[in-house]
């Protein structure tokens, strides 16, 4: 009977995030060997964010075969690190040049974490309420 529940534990994790938690995937390689102060640093430096706002921040390795994500959580930091055993995970669309971090989405986040090509994913407009909705800011010229 503990044979069982041990495999389902196995089978899957759950990380659940607010909607009001945002995701910074870094554009650079990072050595995934560093650890909570050295990603925590990473996120200072390099992506000019404050590592404490309980937001989600994302590393790959130069291969892109290990992801590693850091959370502050109350009262301290949780890293969760995967790695491919086969195939590579796959960068945001949205990547320019002078770009340090892309924000995704929380589902594009779960596709990266199981290792679909986000490339080829093709997602259908959602309806939001407009206090929820991404606002476009749009300069509009006075023709007087």
């Amino acid at each position: 009977m503990g044979g069982v529940t041990a495999k389902r534990a196995v089978e899957g994790i759950v990380i659940l995030l607010p909607r009001a938690v945002r995701v910074y995937f870094a554009i650079q390689p990072v050595n995934l060997r560093r650890s909570f102060d050295g990603l925590s640093n990473e996120v200072r430096s390099v992506l000019r964010h404050d590592p404490l706002t309980g937001h989600v921040f994302v590393f790959l390795n130069r291969r892109k075969t290990q992801v590693k994500l850091l959370i502050w959580t109350r009262g301290g930091y949780t890293i969760v690190h995967k790695r491919l055993e086969r195939g590579t995970f796959s960068f945001p669309g949205r990547v320019t040049a002078q770009a340090t971090s892309v924000m995704i989405d929380v589902h594009e986040l779960g596709m990266l974490l199981e290792g679909i090509d986000m490339h080829s994913v093709h997602a259908s407009k959602r309806w939001e309420p407009p206090a929820h909705a991404r606002v476009d800011v749009v300069t509009l010229r006075d023709p007087m």
